[in-house]
């Protein structure tokens, strides 16, 4: 294996950063020398308009994605949701380190904060939160909450929102967690694909020994596989743009692979779920695959419909 660093590309924010860090950290425990690479991407530029209207596919990764390609960095450090779920034929995903709690909370500067309080603004700048709490909360106002997590925290203590909609990860990275006033149960606001977790992708020509020193020491093979069959559900139900879509994949007390996939309607109300599990590990593609065309064919392919013309109407293009 090369002497040379892992030279390992991220995002500028404090959480892509923080990231980026625990990658290096890691490799650094096992003798391996690390140099960070800090790289702009449109959804860190891109501020004024809500991910589904820039289109979310690759938003935070496509810059990253093309330093790969050039040599100037041999991985890259993503958090798993971002990753669109079809790579570029030249990359691939080598490890998923071990995953966070997944849930979504909601964070707020005030302790008594209530979800039942009438009127209040929820900051999001999520899809499918926005469904889910029109879905379970009608009563709440949802608004566009973009920028990182400091940027989202001004803007709520500014006033401009009663509480943030965020993953229970990046709030807990970033030291914020006397800030949560809820936890959204999962099996009710069932996350998204990848929530929790952090994905590295590189070149699939990037060197083998180092390719496979780098699987060895980050990937978690059982966030690996769970993320497998998200992947794969994502992929099947893949509207070509950010959809409302959710799923959760655990490991059962005796071993079994479940899956929790789904849709809801962008006014949350049509929903579609679906729970399927499989004993078989190596059967987690499969399981994303079936559990997705199942959520397709119970009203999903109508819900996506719906949505695209929804967008159709509001940008003139989809």
């Amino acid at each position: 294996m090369s002497h040379l660093p892992i030279r390992i590309g991220t995002r500028g924010s404090k959480l892509a950063l923080w990231q980026a860090h625990h990658v290096a950290d890691t490799l650094l425990a096992a003798g391996l020398r690390t140099e960070i690479v800090i790289i702009t991407t449109k959804g860190d530029v891109v501020l004024d308009r809500s991910l589904d209207k820039i289109g979310a596919k690759g938003v935070f990764t496509e810059e990253l994605e093309e330093s790969l390609r050039t040599g100037q960095i041999d991985i890259a450090v993503h958090s798993a949701k971002d990753v669109q779920s079809t790579l570029p034929d030249d990359l691939e995903l080598l490890a998923f380190m071990k995953r966070e709690q997944v849930n979504d909370v909601i964070v707020s500067f005030d302790p008594s904060f209530s979800l039942d309080q009438p009127d209040i603004v929820l900051g999001t700048s999520s899809t499918r939160r926005r469904a889910m709490l029109k879905r379970h909360y009608p009563q709440a106002i949802t608004a566009e909450a973009r920028g990182n997590l400091q940027t989202r925290l001004r803007k709520l203590e500014e006033g401009q929102y009663d509480a943030l909609v965020l993953a229970f990860a990046g709030v807990h990275r970033m030291e914020y967690d006397e800030l949560i006033v809820n936890v959204m149960p999962e099996t009710q606001f069932v996350p998204a694909a990848g929530q929790g977790s952090v994905a590295i992708e590189c070149a699939k020509n990037l060197d083998l020994p180092r390719k496979m020193a780098l699987r060895n020491l980050l990937d978690d093979p059982d966030t690996h596989v769970c993320l497998r069959a998200e992947r794969a559900f994502l992929r099947t139900m893949e509207g070509g743009c950010s959809i409302p879509s959710f799923a959760l994949a655990t490991f059962t007390d005796e071993g079994t692979l479940q899956l929790h996939g789904g849709l809801i309607s962008l006014d949350g109300q049509q929903y579609v779920e679906e729970i399927r599990s499989t004993t078989d590990i190596e059967a987690a593609e499969e399981l994303g695959h079936a559990t997705a065309e199942a959520v397709l064919s119970r009203g999903g392919v109508q819900i996506l419909a719906d949505i695209r013309e929804h967008r159709h109407s509001e940008s003139g293009t989809f």
